[in-house]
C-alpha cells in the first residue's frame, strides 16, 4: 500500500483543489491497482477541514499539537501501522500532478525530492518573482527539500527515525537524516507539485518567510546597486 500524509491546520480554503489532486494521482492507472491511501492530518483545526476531507472520501486524523513534524510524524505512523510500504508526503495549500506517485516511484530509490511551482506571484511585488527565477533551480540534481513534494520507502524512514517534532524544518532534518542513515536519495524534478505563494505564512521559517526574505535581498541588492550607480556618476 501507498500512504499520501497531508498535514492542515485551518486550511479550509485550500483543502479542496489540494485532495482532489491527491485523489487523481492515487488512482492513475500506472500505479496498477495498487490501494493508495490519502490521510489528513487536522492539526488543531477549527475551520471546516475536517468536513471538506470527509466530503472528499479521504481519511483523517485529528492531532493538537499546532507542529507540522508532530502532525507529520502521526500521518506516517498512521500509515506505516496499515502496512504503507511507500510514505509520499505533501501539503494542504498544494495540488500534486496526476502522475506525482508514478514519478516518485519510478526513481527506484529510497526517497525522493522534487520541486514546487508557485501557482499566483500576482500580489507579490516583482522582485520576488525576480528572486524565484534567480535562485531556484527547478532541474534534476536540484537540492531543494519541500515537505509538499516528498516521498520515502518505509524501510528508510524508520531506519532514519522519522520526522522531528520541529514546527519548522522538520522535512530538512529528515532528509538530513535518511543521508546520515545510508538512504539513496533522487533530487528529480520529475514529481511535480503546485504550491501557494501566500502572503499570510503559516509557519516562521517556511516556504512564504524564505519567498519573502529573497525578495528582501533583492531589494537590498537594488539598492546598493543604485548607491554604486550615483557614487560612480557623481565622480
Amino acid at each position: 500500500m501507498i500512504g499520501i500524509v497531508i498535514p492542515a491546520h485551518d486550511e479550509e480554503c485550500l483543502l479542496t483543489p489540494c485532495l482532489h489532486a491527491a485523489i487523481a494521482a492515487a488512482r492513475h492507472p500506472a500505479l496498477s491497482g495498487e490501494p493508495v491511501r490519502v490521510l489528513v492530518v487536522l492539526d488543531a483545526c477549527t475551520d471546516a477541514s475536517a468536513g471538506i476531507a470527509q466530503r472528499a472520501g479521504v481519511e483523517s486524523l485529528a492531532v493538537d499539537a499546532r507542529n507540522v513534524g508532530v502532525a507529520r510524524a502521526a500521518g506516517a505512523f498512521w500509515m506505516l501501522e496499515r502496512g504503507a510500504r511507500w510514505l509520499a508526503f505533501s501539503d494542504a495549500d498544494s495540488r500534486v500532478a496526476p502522475d506525482w506517485l508514478v514519478m516518485q516511484l519510478a526513481q527506484g530509490v529510497d526517497a525522493v525530492c522534487g520541486p514546487v511551482t508557485v501557482d499566483d506571484w500576482s500580489r507579490h511585488p516583482a522582485r520576488t518573482l525576480d528572486a524565484w527565477r534567480a535562485r531556484y533551480h527547478d532541474a534534476d540534481g536540484h537540492r531543494h527539500v519541500h515537505g509538499a513534494n516528498l516521498g520515502v520507502c518505509a524501510h528508510a524512514y524508520r531506519r532514519a527515525g522519522g520526522f522531528a517534532p520541529l514546527a519548522c524544518g522538520e522535512d530538512v532534518a529528515l532528509v538530513e537524516m535518511l543521508g546520515a542513515t545510508g538512504a539513496v536519495i533522487a533530487w528529480s524534478a520529475a514529481p511535480r507539485v503546485v504550491t501557494s505563494a501566500r502572503l499570510d505564512a503559516r509557519v516562521c521559517g517556511g516556504f512564504g518567510d524564505t519567498l519573502a526574505a529573497w525578495a528582501q535581498s533583492e531589494a537590498q541588492n537594488e539598492a546598493r546597486d543604485g548607491e554604486v550607480s550615483a557614487t560612480t556618476e557623481t565622480d
